[in-house]
Parts: structure tokens; sequence; C-alpha cells
């Protein structure tokens, strides 16, 4: 038995911002799945995977019924079974690894879900992206949702604050144009909560409130609007902003031998990079008007094309 997939997603805008109710803009990627499996599999991953599940099944017990609730008789039956989540995801990567878990659970055993094929008005979306933050919230200790949103319905979302999201058509990827959106394997895995605390422990400064408001939001919600609009001269213009404004205010989020890396792509103009997810470690993102530059600027790094211009 192998369930459907469920893919990976790319949060292009809006780390950090949407917290504090900038826009954001969220594209599902499909080079990386997972989906809910029962076979004999013994393998490390999958013992591991099962293991993980049953600690998760404690968790969705707590939640209050009235918010979701599932046919827990067959789901402990199949977790019993050895059943497991098999993904290619990267976790701590910042591409939504439990997002993809939790959507393949309620996919399968909430009892009355929103399905992917109704008429998925604005209340539905913050329905089930409220049930999603507390499934999820098992593994980051406080979610937003959207990862298993994504994951779930398979479309870009756009955010425009926290309570008032929508389903969003991004322009389709051109195939002889020479811009991309691509990922930068630092090589390490990040961790969610720490870097959460270390952002919310700055908020407590008034400069960096100001910082935010006054920068960060500002170029985040514009490069939400230009990427939309398909407007790509404002587009990298807001992004080399938003790099310079994460380069300096953001550090610690930054693994340290890319410090020199981003300096060096606001300063050539080959690339601009900012954080995937919330940082310390995963994938980087990255942006270029001429991929070819960027591949040569960054030649001794694996990059991953997410987007064509």
């Amino acid at each position: 038995m192998k369930g459907p997939l469920f893919y990976s997603k790319i949060l292009l805008f809006g780390e950090y911002g949407i917290i504090k109710d900038s826009k954001g803009l969220s594209i599902p990627y499909s080079f990386y799945n997972g989906a809910l499996k029962m076979d004999d599999s013994s393998t490390e991953q999958a013992v591991k995977s099962n293991e993980s599940l049953k600690r998760f099944v404690t968790h969705l017990k707590q939640i209050d019924k009235s918010i979701v609730s599932f046919d827990f008789e067959k789901l402990e039956e199949d977790v019993q079974a050895g059943m497991y989540f098999d993904s290619s995801i990267p976790q701590g990567y910042g591409v939504g690894s439990s997002g993809a878990l939790v959507a393949a659970i309620y996919d399968k055993y909430a009892t009355n879900k929103i399905t992917v094929l109704e008429n998925l008005t604005r209340e539905k979306l913050l329905q089930l992206k409220a049930i999603f933050s507390v499934m999820e919230s098992f593994f980051h200790g406080k979610s937003s949702g959207l990862d298993p949103l994504n994951s779930y319905l398979s479309i870009p979302i756009l955010i425009h604050s926290q309570d008032n999201i929508e389903a969003a058509g991004i322009p389709s990827q051109t195939s002889n144009g020479t811009g991309a959106v691509f990922l930068i394997d630092s090589g390490m895995t990040g961790e969610t909560a720490p870097m959460v605390s270390i952002f919310m422990e700055n908020m407590k400064q008034e400069g960096f409130r100001n910082m935010l408001k006054d920068q960060f939001i500002k170029h985040t919600d514009a490069c939400v609007d230009d990427f939309l609009k398909g407007d790509i001269k404002s587009l990298f213009k807001n992004t080399k902003q938003l790099s310079k404004v994460v380069l300096n205010n953001f550090k610690p989020m930054i693994p340290k031998q890319f410090h020199e890396l981003w300096k060096k792509g606001i300063d050539s103009n080959d690339y601009y990079l900012k954080l995937c997810g919330s940082g310390g470690g995963g994938y980087i993102l990255g942006f270029t008007e001429n991929f070819e530059k960027a591949k040569q600027s960054l030649k001794d790094y694996k990059l991953e094309v997410v987007y064509n211009f």
C-alpha cells in the first residue's frame, strides 16, 4: 500500500515577516515528496518514521475534536502494522518535511475533511490552516499551518496577513528565460525552534521592530507583488534590498561560511541570496537574472533550479 504523494514547499517570500503580518508567497516544490506506506520494510528510516508516527498519534488524540477529528481506530491499526512516511524531503532544510506528513495523515484519516475539490473559500482555507497549525505543532512547538496547507492543496498560496490567505496564480515559467530562483545546499541542517526564539528575542528591541516594519516587511511585500505581476526588473531591485536587510539584521540565521558569499552576490549583482524558511542551515534561496553567471560565481556549490523567469 502506498498513499498519494505530498510535495515539499518553498516559501519564496515571507520568512519571519509573516509572523508579523507581512505578505508571503509559498509554492509547492514537486522535486521532493512523501507518501504514507505500508509494506514489510524494516529499514532504519521506516522504523524511525513509524516510531515518530506513534508519538504523533498521541499528540493528535489531545486535539480538541471540535477542531478536527480522526478515525483513530484505523490510524492506530495501520501504525501498529508498521505504516511509515516514505519521504525524499530532507529534514531541517526549510522545505516542509513535517508539513507533507501532516497533510498525508489529514488526507487519509480526518473524518470530516475539507477536500481539495471543494470551492476553497477564504474561510475554508483558514479552517484548514488552523487544523494544520495544531497538528504540526507536534514537530515545531509553534506552527503557522502553512507548510501542510501548501502540501495538501499543491497550489501556490498568497499570504496577505495571518488571517487573510488565498490560492494564488503565479506567472508560468519560461523555458528560455535566463533568470531563475534556485536552492543552494548549505550542507548542514537547521533547527526551526532556536532560530525563531532568536527572532522573538530580537523583537523585544525597538530598533529591530522598526527595521522589520520599515525595511524587511516593506521589501518583502514589494517582492511578492512584483513576482505575481511578473515585473522582473522591480523584483530584482527589491530582492537585492531584501538580501541586504537580511545580511545586516539576520546574521545568526545565516550559516557563517555564507556571510561572504551573501555579500559577494549583492556587490556583483550576479545573484541575491535570502533565507529559505527559518535559516540556520538547510537550503538558502537564490535569485538571479542570469543563471549561467550565478552558476559560475557559485561553482563550488550545488544549485537546484526551482523556477525559471
